[in-house]
């Protein structure tokens, strides 16, 4: 799937995070509901406004970054408000 057109990184939106289609709703968000169980048909109940080839698109997203963070050989560290950072 070719989210480049669907997923959007715009400095001054959701503090440069990706968002889809240049809306307020962030690749965080989608899958965050994704990963606390809601299905694909809920989110979209829910957010009208979303696609299906939006959640696609969020899921390539997420695959291509994990991929790029695998291949480089680096840890990654995450620095966001929504996972405590401990130590």
């Amino acid at each position: 799937m070719n989210y480049k057109n669907i997923i959007t990184i715009k400095a001054g939106k959701r503090g440069g995070q990706p968002t889809i289609r240049g809306m307020r709703i962030t690749v965080y968000d989608v899958l965050k509901m994704l990963a606390s169980g809601m299905s694909r048909k809920d989110i979209l109940k829910d957010f009208p406004e979303l696609t299906e080839n939006d959640i696609k698109a969020v899921l390539s997203y997420a695959s291509d970054r994990e991929h790029l963070t695998t291949i480089t050989g680096h840890e990654a560290s995450i620095r966001s408000k929504h996972i405590p950072q401990t130590g």
